[in-house]
């Protein structure tokens, strides 16, 4: 098999799906369609449609775009048989249902942003950071009936460090996504489509050696899920550990954004998004306190005080945590 022979239909829809994309036409593969999501309302009156940054690029570069509303929609699934696929290539996209993801010979690939079988679902990289993890990755693999959990063909390590936020780790995996997409594609050239691969299930059982009875114990691996992440699930929890309280900032920034409500000296209640935070070491105060020393600002949790570091008001742009400090002593002035 040759890779130029080889027709491929990419599926995805966000910037971090465009690498990939880019990858695969310099890189001298033959993309015959793109499909994407829908244009999206924009705009005060949402009269204004904005494409997707995948249909963008494709558009640019002559790729003929699918759009479909419904996946299962008989028109769109016979345009897209009309194209012949060998193999479509998924990156940053929605479910497919079988007659989508088993219509070409050699199948449908994903590249997803985690470690599988760890963080399946919508929101990896985030889940990841809120997690406190040290480390994530980027993995193919085939996709059948359930979501994530098909047959593993590659994984490729990315080290998080601790004042990594999710803009950094997403910059890092849309690179690493691109080249982890690229070396499957030579494994399956290499094979005629039929690379090695490994099934999760085999990934779940943990050996431990703990020599009771001079037997090894096998422990099933705690799975740890990525659902989608709403605006209620980003409030702040100030009952958690200064240390959880700061995960879950930085793995929620710059978006969606942590939020959190607290009363200003006039005694109106505010809504404050949490960009950046500090570790203090500093004992705490009643959980969710907002503290003011000089022109610093921290927020308790249930052990330490954290340290603001920057922040946005509701209807105002994000700011540096002094400059809402000085804005409080105005008030109070």
């Amino acid at each position: 098999m040759k890779k130029e022979d080889l027709r491929i239909v990419f599926m995805g829809t966000p910037e971090f799906a465009v690498a990939t994309l880019q990858a695969l036409v310099e890189g001298g593969y033959q993309v015959v369609a793109v499909v994407t999501q829908p244009d999206k309302p924009v705009g005060r009156h949402g009269s204004v449609l904005q494409p997707s940054a995948v249909k963008q690029y494709s558009m640019a570069h002559g790729i003929p775009v699918l759009q479909p509303e419904k996946m299962k929609d008989p028109q769109f699934v016979e345009q897209l048989r009309a194209y012949r696929a060998d193999l479509q290539v998924v990156v940053a996209f929605r479910m497919l249902p079988e007659v989508v993801w088993a219509m070409p010979r050699l199948g449908t690939f994903n590249v997803h942003a985690a470690l599988l079988p760890q963080y399946r679902g919508a929101a990896p990289i985030n889940w990841a950071i809120i997690n406190g993890e040290t480390m994530t990755g980027v993995t193919t693999f085939f996709l059948d009936h359930d979501i994530d959990t098909g047959r593993i063909i590659l994984q490729k390590p990315f080290a998080i460090p601790d004042d990594a936020d999710v803009e950094y780790v997403y910059d890092g995996l849309m690179k690493l996504g691109a080249e982890a997409c690229m070396e499957t594609l030579e494994r399956i050239v290499a094979t005629d489509g039929q690379p090695e691969t490994i099934a999760q299930e085999d990934m779940l059982a943990a050996a431990t050696e703990d020599r009771k009875d001079g037997q090894a114990a096998t422990e099933t691996a705690v799975l740890k899920t990525a659902p989608k992440i709403f605006k209620e699930t980003c409030e702040v929890d100030w009952t958690k550990t200064a240390k959880q309280v700061y995960d879950f900032v930085r793995g929620l920034s710059p978006v969606p954004g942590a939020w959190t409500t607290v009363t200003m000296p006039d005694g109106k209640e505010t809504v404050l998004k949490l960009y950046k935070t500090r570790k203090t070491g500093k004992p705490g105060r009643k959980p969710g306190m907002l503290v003011v020393d000089g022109k610093t600002l921290y927020l308790s949790a249930a052990d330490e005080l954290l340290e603001v570091v920057e922040l946005q008001m509701a209807g105002k742009k994000r700011m540096a945590a002094r400059d809402f400090v000085n804005g409080m002593k105005n008030q109070r002035g």
